[in-house]
């Protein structure tokens, strides 16, 4: 994630985060040079908020393949197969206007697809995505890391949708389709709240994807992921059922409501498609869960969601409405990483002061957050929270200590804007 100036700027429903379960975002970034020839295990996700500014690695978990490639196996000879439909279904889709966020197709069928049809209507669909960034590291030596992850085209002229953190902080984007085809692709808009970016790529007479409905998915249906595990294996296609709706779980300190899927997820699939029985896209993955015993655990964001911050991001580079302190923060959570920033205490430091609300409001670089209104600040989760409800031009104090004095600031918040 970037900076928090972007934002603030059973039973398987569930509205309580998660918290006794380790989540993290996936991509290969922590893949080792074994399984990713030629991707530099160096590469190093950028956070909003850092641990003490040092950029995270990402842990790579590799999940047992031996249980989808079956279930898949079973899910295929079950599901009713009829080469009619699937025919129809093609022939519609070549008929729909399409615009610059993706098509909403009413379909009529007489069964479900299968598997195999699933991956065949939407394989030329999910692209392949490779970073390159240039990063300094604390001795000042620059040097460029490699990054890879999966996106889904949404318009037949080059829209295509991913996660944020595939592409942060990247020099360089390179998107691969399935006939082998490779384009630089321009940053269009992203939005690190939603964790949702949109990219685009000079080509014409693409297949987009058919946006289906996350809001009408039960818990059993089938749940097909197509992405670029590995940052090497694009187009795997692997698949299970949705294991819970509206599961609320903590990432990176922010609450996100997800699609829980049990289909096999790996780092690079973050930003591929999770489509229906139907053929439909009805999420983008996210995050994985990790942990040696810990299996079956995959999150989506819900295609609901991701139309709704795709059109923005298409339509203005970035979402209306998101607050912005106007500050750079770091969550010191060691005294190693205080000491680095020269304070004897843990909690959010401001790194930097970015615009001119907050320099006026009198916020200094050095400054420790104490409080936002009433909430005692002691973590970037903490900091994440104290915002909710607030809206851009409402006014808020916040105390800092300042030379071990407190002081009360009062700021009025920003809108977070492209860039």
């Amino acid at each position: 994630m970037d900076n928090f100036r972007n934002y603030y700027s059973g039973e398987t429903r569930s509205n309580e985060p998660i918290q006794d379960v380790n989540f993290v975002i996936i991509d290969d970034a922590a893949a080792s040079e074994d399984s990713l020839a030629g991707h530099s295990s160096k590469h190093r996700r950028r956070f909003k908020f850092s641990k003490g500014g040092i950029s995270l690695l990402v842990v790579l978990c590799i999940l047992t393949s031996t249980f989808f490639g079956f279930a898949g196996a079973m899910l295929a000879n079950n599901l009713t197969s009829d080469s009619d439909s699937f025919g129809k279904r093609s022939a519609a889709s070549e008929q729909l206007k399409i615009s610059n966020t993706g098509t909403t197709l009413e379909l009529s069928t007489e069964g479900d697809l299968t598997i195999k049809e699933i991956a065949a209507l939407n394989s030329n669909s999910v692209v392949e995505i490779k970073t390159e960034a240039m990063v300094t590291d604390s001795w000042m030596q620059q040097y460029v890391t490699e990054g890879a992850g999966s996106g889904v085209i949404i318009s037949s002229d080059g829209y295509i949708v991913t996660n944020n953190h595939v592409i942060e902080n990247s020099n360089k984007i390179t998107v691969t389709l399935k006939n082998s085809k490779s384009y630089q692709a321009k940053l269009i808009g992203r939005d690190d709240e939603t964790d949702i970016a949109v990219l685009k790529i000079d080509a014409s007479g693409l297949t987009p994807v058919v946006y289906g409905d996350s809001g009408a998915l039960e818990v059993g249906d089938l749940s097909v992921v197509i992405g670029n595990p590995l940052g090497s294996l694009g187009g795997t296609v692997t698949a299970g059922i949705v294991s819970a709706l509206d599961r609320s779980i903590t990432i990176d300190g922010k609450n996100m409501t997800l699609l829980q899927t049990d289909a096999s997820i790996n780092p690079g699939n973050s930003g591929g498609g999770m489509f229906n029985q139907n053929g439909e896209l009805v999420g983008i993955i996210i995050a994985k869960s990790s942990g040696s015993d810990v299996e079956g655990l995959g999150f989506a964001i819900p295609v609901n969601k991701v139309k709704k911050i795709a059109q923005e991001l298409a339509d203005y580079g970035y979402v209306r409405g998101r607050i912005d302190t106007g500050m750079t923060f770091v969550d010191l959570t060691s005294m190693r990483n205080a000491i680095y920033y020269g304070v004897r205490s843990l909690g959010i430091y401001v790194k930097s002061v970015d615009t001119d609300l907050a320099k006026n409001a009198g916020f200094k670089s050095g400054d420790m957050i104490y409080y936002v209104g009433d909430k005692k600040i002691d973590t970037a989760s903490d900091l994440t929270s104290a915002f909710d409800g607030y809206k851009v031009g409402d006014k808020v104090t916040i105390t800092v200590v300042r030379d071990n004095e407190m002081k009360k600031l009062a700021l009025t918040l920003g809108e977070k804007t492209a860039g």
